[in-house]
Parts: structure tokens; sequence; C-alpha cells
């Protein structure tokens, strides 16, 4: 019997909602809490009859901390789900340290304006000394691993699909295939259709921030940036067909380089359509994609949260996606002094999702993971002190946790490699 405070309710925060709401007899209470406290009440009041979950509401602003731990101190959870936008972390790590309450997340820290002088000195030191330049890392939320662990309280960071579901797949192949890995592909696909000419899956601007920046991978012991999407890779993947892909940095490869001992390579490809790299370079090329304020009729407007005005609401995507995501992981390595392949992954279908929970996949495949994390500290199958990844846990519990609510595994031992 617990009792949870999630604060989000967009299309990622709704599908892990509806998931803790089919495990009642874990989440027990639950409250959900946003700046938009009508969106909270109305999925409360869609759910109401359908759980034996208890469902509260709150209006809290997650940049204030001050609000937060009025809440948490008022509501009192065993648990924080925190299913805003990364630019909240921080914020929301604070206040669970001072309320003494465990914390989890589906993505890193990154700051929401990355013009601030304080933050910029720091990121320019860090672009120097790892050699890589994307705005999100680890480095800020690891900088808490003693506050949490003096404190007695876990905070597991980055529990959605990539990352989350791709590091348990990496410790699992550890775990039970290899005895060294030496290679680590990671392949996220969607091969679904909206039938806009563009939109983005989850929150336009993290979204299209990703995307835009330089690509970069994990080789020989440092990184190697390069120019965004310039290294492009076909794939035949499985229940989805031939589709193109190209190298991004993404977060969980500086965790893995840490936590995978003696793995030699670690790449990130994702598949985009050609019209869809059409429509972001010319956003680009016009200045729209930008986080720096511009003044516009005597206002102040960020240019990106502007066109994610004007962009479809990701949430509202599913009852018009058809298609299937395919996200996993290929791996080189040896075994019984033997060189090995392995690829693990999961098929999921946009209208299958649709049809459970009201979602497309792509927030079905994080808003599950996001539940099935928040699972494992609830039920003290992964419990320690400190600030963790998925990957530094047992990754048994997890993945068949995934498996029985709604993302099982397929496994191939004679994977095509990627070149």
């Amino acid at each position: 019997m617990s009792r949870v405070l999630i604060i989000g309710c967009g299309g990622v925060a709704s599908v892990a909602i509806r998931k803790c709401c089919q495990v009642s007899e874990v989440f027990t209470e639950i409250c959900i809490a946003s700046r938009t406290k009508e969106k909270c009440d109305a999925l409360a009041a869609k759910l109401k009859d359908k759980t034996k979950t208890v469902i509260t509401t709150a209006k809290v602003d997650a940049d204030n901390v001050d609000e937060l731990v009025a809440l948490i101190n008022d509501y009192k959870p065993e648990l924080v789900m925190n299913i805003a936008l990364p630019y909240q972390d921080l914020t929301i790590m604070d206040a669970c340290l001072i309320c003494g309450v465990n914390y989890m997340d589906t993505a890193n820290y990154e700051p929401e304006d990355i013009d601030d002088p304080a933050w910029r000195e720091i990121y320019e030191e860090r672009c120097k000394n790892e050699g890589f330049s994307a705005y999100f890392d680890y480095s800020w939320q690891w900088a808490y691993k003693k506050k949490f662990e003096n404190a007695g309280l876990t905070a597991l960071l980055g529990s959605g699909f990539d990352p989350g579901v791709t590091q348990s797949y990496c410790a699992y192949a550890l775990k039970h295939h290899f005895d060294t890995i030496e290679t680590i592909d990671i392949l996220d696909c969607n091969g679904g259709d909206h039938g806009y000419p563009f939109a983005t899956n989850f929150n336009p601007e993290i979204n299209l921030r990703e995307v835009s920046a330089p690509g970069s991978y994990w080789e020989d012991g440092h990184w190697v940036e390069i120019p965004a999407m310039s290294i492009k890779r076909e794939y035949d993947f499985d229940e989805v067909g031939n589709k193109d892909m190209y190298l991004l940095h993404h977060e969980e490869i500086e965790s893995l380089a840490k936590n995978i001992p003696g793995v030699k390579r670690i790449r990130f490809f994702m598949t985009f359509g050609q019209s869809y790299l059409t429509h972001m370079k010319c956003l680009e090329n016009v200045g729209m994609l930008s986080t720096t304020p511009i003044d516009y009729e005597g206002q102040q407007i960020v240019p990106i949260q502007f066109l994610k005005a004007l962009l479809p609401d990701p949430a509202t995507l599913g009852p018009r996606t058809k298609g299937k995501t395919n996200i996993g992981c290929i791996f080189t390595g040896t075994k019984d002094g033997k060189p090995k392949t392995y690829y693990i992954y999961n098929v999921c279908d946009h209208e299958e999702c649709y049809k459970e929970v009201e979602s497309q996949a792509i927030s079905y495949t994080t808003g599950v993971p996001a539940m099935c994390g928040a699972l494992m500290l609830l039920t003290k199958k992964w419990n320690k002190p400190g600030v963790y990844t998925v990957e530094e846990f047992d990754p048994d519990p997890y993945i068949e946790a995934l498996g029985k609510y709604g993302l099982p595994h397929k496994e191939s031992f004679e994977p095509v490699l990627v070149k």
C-alpha cells in the first residue's frame, strides 16, 4: 500500500498514471499535480470509476521549491514521480531532500535558459573536459548522490524507454549473455504515421533541441562529436521495415560508458523521414528553434516556445497514429572466450496503445517504464540510498514487469549489425 505524488499531466504522465491505476494493490493512492489543475481533474474524473486507486489532484509550480515542499509535506507520499519537464528535475530533487521522500524521473536535467551565465560557465567547462556539447547531461543530478545517500533516500534517474529500458537491456545482456560487452548500438525506430505534415511525438521543445544538436558517440574511452545528422544508416526493423536512422547524442551513453565495464563503443540511432528533416532544417534556418528570447511588438517571446504552441500537442496524436515502434539494443562481445552478438528489443503498436490508454506508442513506451520504475522502488526490489540510473539495479524484476504491463521484449542471437 503506497501513496505516490505524480508531477505532470502531459502525454507520458497520462500513460504512467493510467498504468499506476492498473496496479492499485501497490499504487493505492496517487495525487496528480501540475500547473494546470484542470487537466489533472479531467484525467482523475475519467479514471475514477475504473480503478480502486484513490486519486486526488493539486496545482503546483514545479519550478518553485517552496510550493513543492508544501505539497509534499501536505500529501506525505512515499515517492515523487517527476514526469514534468527535465527543466524541473533539480527543483523537485531539492524538495524531495527537504521532505525526506524518494524521487524518480524519465529524463536527465537540462536548463530552460541556456544563456544563463552561471549555468553557461559550468557547461562550457564540461564541454572542454568531457568532449560533448549537448545541453543535457547527468552531472547536475549525479552531484546529488551524497545528499541522497546521507538522507537514506533513493533517486532513480531516467526510467523511460531510452533512457531507461535500453539501460536495463544492457544490464540484462551483461548479466545473462556476456562476460564482456564490447559494443552497444541503441536503435530507436518509430514507424508510426500521424498524418500531419510535421509534428513531434513528445514535447516539441525538448525533441527539437535534441535532434538539432551535434551528434556524439563513445569510443575507446572518449567522446567523438559530429555535426548534427551527419551519420546515416539504414536498418530493416522487425515488424516495421527498412528505415533511415541517424546518429544522435543521447543521455544513456554517458551513464553506460561508466557502468558497463570494458565497453569500447556506444552509439545511439533514431529514425527520421525526409519530410521531418526538411521541416526541421527550415525551422532551424529561420531561427524558430532558438531558445533566446526576442522582442516582438513590445513583448519578449522565445521562438521555440512559440513554435511549440503552433504544433500539434503530442498528447492528441494517439487517435490518428498508425504503425509500430521498435526500440532496442544490439551488442557484440564475448561469452566463454567466444565472440557473441545479441539483440534485445520491443515492438509496440500505436493503435493498440490507443485502445488501452488513449495514447500513441511514444508516450506509452515512456509511461509504462515510469510506472515500472516506481513499482521497483515501492516494492523495495530496487532499494539503495543514492542517485542511480537504471542499469545500476538488477534488470530482471524490471524487465519482468515491463513484459507484464505492456512492453514484452524480443531477442535475436544473429542480428544484422550496424556498420
